[in-house]
């Protein structure tokens, strides 16, 4: 399968949280791939060591651009922008992934809760308000790529604040998806990217990668094969969920509504037993 025409040696990728994790992973395989890279991330000392592994990797003269940013401050991501440009002169690929955890439930700790909202949901938004014109002005196949979670999809119960905010990353990269769409001579694709269950700074907490979960690096690759695909929701197993189990999942949270059940009935007693002869019914499907 060939690449996303945007994903091409010469051009430049803007990868914000690329200090670690999957941004980092997408920094040092778009700079294989013989792209410019721009990292972008708070953490200085994080920003400085990915720079040595983005410059190992890169291939076909690709450059590299660290530039220290709070996404939540639009001035920045703004600065941000204008650095990548002047550098570089074109931006193919945005993916704004830079996300923290730690918000809290419903009604507690207001400080978490403005700190995830201004990373995750204020990030994404600065980053889109700064960058989409620009890159439609290119006139040139690009990608807007903003990291969602099925925890935004699904909204488990525990930390509310971050299910609140990747909720609003889909619901913004749907709707930009759908003005890009109509916007005439447009060139510029928006996508979400949903990671499974993944090992990176924000999971690992000092330990070994969990049997379980993939690495970044199988979540960069299955996003650029389905990039390539032309698909939008971009939403990635591990190697305990599957596809199927979570389209069963993403199902059963929808019908809450349909069916006039309880919120979150996955987790509600009364419903225990309903959701577990559910899933075995899908597994005996998938597994037949």
């Amino acid at each position: 399968m060939s690449p996303h025409p945007a994903i091409a040696s010469g051009r430049t990728a803007v990868i914000t949280g690329a200090g670690s994790g999957i941004g980092l992973a997408a920094a040092e395989r778009f700079a294989g791939l013989g792209l410019n890279v721009v990292l972008a991330d708070r953490d200085e000392a994080k920003l400085g060591a990915a720079g040595g592994v983005v410059a190992a990797a890169a291939r076909d003269g690709a450059q590299f651009l660290s530039v220290p940013t709070d996404v939540a401050d639009l001035t920045q991501v703004e600065r941000l922008r204008d650095r990548a440009l002047e550098r570089f002169g074109d931006v193919a690929v945005l993916m704004n992934n830079a996300g923290v955890s730690g918000g809290g439930h419903p009604f507690e700790n207001p400080d978490g809760w403005r700190r995830v909202l201004g990373v995750n949901m204020g990030g994404v938004i600065n980053g889109v308000h700064a960058f989409t014109q620009a890159m439609i002005d290119q006139k040139r196949p690009a990608l807007i790529i903003n990291t969602g979670s099925k925890q935004g999809i699904t909204t488990p119960p525990g930390d509310t604040a971050y299910n609140v905010s990747k909720a609003a990353i889909k619901v913004l990269t749907e709707g930009l998806q759908h003005t890009l769409r109509g916007t005439d001579g447009c060139q510029v694709s928006a996508h979400l990217l949903i990671p499974g269950f993944t090992f990176t700074g924000m999971t690992r907490q000092g330990g070994d990668k969990p049997a379980a979960a993939w690495t970044a690096a199988q979540v960069v690759d299955y996003m650029l094969e389905r990039l390539a695909a032309g698909d939008f929701y971009i939403l990635c197993p591990d190697n305990d969920v599957s596809r199927e189990i979570d389209n069963a999942r993403i199902t059963w949270a929808a019908q809450d509504i349909t069916r006039n059940r309880p919120p979150l009935s996955r987790w509600h007693p009364d419903y225990k037993a309903a959701f577990t002869k559910y899933m075995s019914g899908v597994l005996a499907r998938t597994d037949g």
